[in-house]
């Protein structure tokens, strides 16, 4: 609870930050406050306190996708740097990244269903100004724009269908909801399944999985590049864990009623997102219906539910999270000269080698390749449905993956390529972008090599 207290007081302070005189120091603040919200969260490892009346829950569940976010968060500030050191609107984007920051920890660690309609709209709202916050790109007031439509539209949804199950269960407490559907599973009114319905919309909306997945490339292409990668990766994170810990703790008993019908959009967000994915040409966009497919993967674990999948939640969360972080970075690097296609790639192999190596590590982990962390990511969640008697989904499973694995190694074989123009300068990595890309791929061989490191936390 310290933490989300610290954090939303860093976002007040960014907001303050040119009125006080001490803009300057903004990024070193964020940093140490980010820090110390990690070292707080461990030292409230296995306490399990419930605060503000049951409303909010710090378990270890709670406790290690906080630290999961705030994590990822530091990853995505080194590639921010330059951003926040040259950007006119340092101090509004800093909070915003902060209150963002706060609404993804009031996601995770919810016992409420108010508090999960008061996390999803503070990161919503922060998250619908940053994507226009290139006020001068069409693109980017469009993408703004379409999110504000569809996520209100989309909140809607998830408003009624918890109005209909306050009004079945007489409460909004989730261990209050279970022990009602648990006590009168016999005799549940059609609202309580009307609910269920009108909110699983409303969360695959926040978490792009097909058929509410049409907003996700527009906003993603057409928003600034570090904010698609905050919303792909930190914003997807939270996503997932607020979809999981409502399910697993009020719905699971009635998981016949859902059960299927999740399984069929996990199958089909897989699907189409790789198959889309390989007919892109544009290097931003090809990583915006990735970020569709991999959702179709993690819904797996919420289908099944089974004991492991909180574990493969969270690992798939962090290892799919650190390599897009990397694969992002790199994007911005080569799209430096205006020019977002993968052919900007070519070329780097002769002459940027160990970056090229970086980014092959990072594209082999996207795909699933062993040893890289991706491959066990997948593993645990294929382990998990077949366990759970899922059969064909883990064979759509796979043959998406073998989609994914194409358009994957076609990022590696243009690298291979000679550029068209052989006097033509590559777009320079920042000292940022490779040190990002460093971490990222080192990560990405660690968690491989050694899953139990995540693996055994929940």
């Amino acid at each position: 609870m310290n933490t989300l207290i610290v954090i939303a007081c860093l976002g007040i302070a960014a907001m303050m930050s040119e009125v006080l005189g001490f803009k300057k120091l903004l990024l070193p603040l964020v940093v140490i406050g980010l820090v110390a919200g990690i070292v707080l969260l461990a030292n409230d490892w296995g306490t399990a306190i419930r605060y503000y009346s049951d409303m909010v829950y710090f378990d270890n569940y709670a406790i290690a996708f906080s630290s999961l976010v705030i994590v990822l968060t530091l990853l995505w500030l080194i590639m921010a740097k330059e951003y926040f050191d040259s950007f006119s609107s340092k101090t509004e984007n800093a909070a915003l990244i902060l209150f963002c920051l706060t609404g993804a920890i009031v996601m995770i660690s919810y016992a409420d269903l108010s508090m999960l309609f008061i996390g999803i709209e503070i990161l919503s709202i922060s998250l619908y100004v940053l994507a226009a916050s290139k006020k001068n790109d069409l693109r980017s007031n469009e993408a703004g724009l379409k999110y504000f439509l569809m996520g209100a539209f989309a909140t809607g949804f998830l408003l009624f269908g918890i109005t209909l199950i306050y009004g079945a269960s007489g409460s909004f407490n989730l261990h209050e909801i279970s022990t009602y559907i648990f006590s009168n599973s016999e005799h549940l009114p059609l609202m309580v399944y009307s609910g269920i319905l009108l909110i699983l919309v409303g969360l695959l909306f926040k978490i792009a999985a097909v058929p509410f997945h049409f907003w996700a490339p527009d906003v993603y292409e057409g928003s600034p590049t570090l904010v698609t990668a905050f919303m792909s990766t930190i914003v997807k994170t939270a996503a997932f864990a607020a979809f999981y810990r409502l399910f697993a703790t009020c719905f699971s008993d009635l998981s016949g009623s859902w059960g299927e019908s999740l399984a069929v959009i996990s199958a089909l967000t897989m699907l189409v997102g790789n198959v889309l994915a390989v007919m892109q040409q544009n290097f931003k966009r090809l990583l915006a219906y990735s970020s569709i497919a991999h959702a179709g993967y993690m819904l797996m674990a919420i289908v099944v539910m089974s004991k492991i999948s909180a574990g493969a939640i969270f690992f798939y969360a962090s290892a799919y999270s650190v390599a897009s972080l990397g694969a992002f970075a790199s994007f911005i690097a080569i799209s430096a000269n205006g020019n977002e296609k993968l052919i900007n790639l070519r070329g780097l192999v002769a002459k940027q080698p160990f970056i090229a190596g970086l980014i092959c590590v990072l594209m082999l982990s996207l795909a699933g390749i062993p040893p890289m962390a991706g491959f066990f990511a997948k593993y645990y969640l294929f382990y998990g449905a077949l366990e759970g008697g899922y059969l064909w989904l883990v064979l759509i499973g796979i043959l998406s993956s073998l989609i994914g694995v194409f358009y994957y190694f076609r990022v590696i074989y243009t690298m291979f390529l000679p550029r068209e123009d052989e006097n033509e300068e590559l777009p320079a990595f920042s000292f940022s972008n490779k040190a990002l890309l460093t971490i990222a791929a080192i990560l990405s061989v660690l968690l491989g090599i050694f899953p139990e490191i995540l693996q055994g936390l929940l």
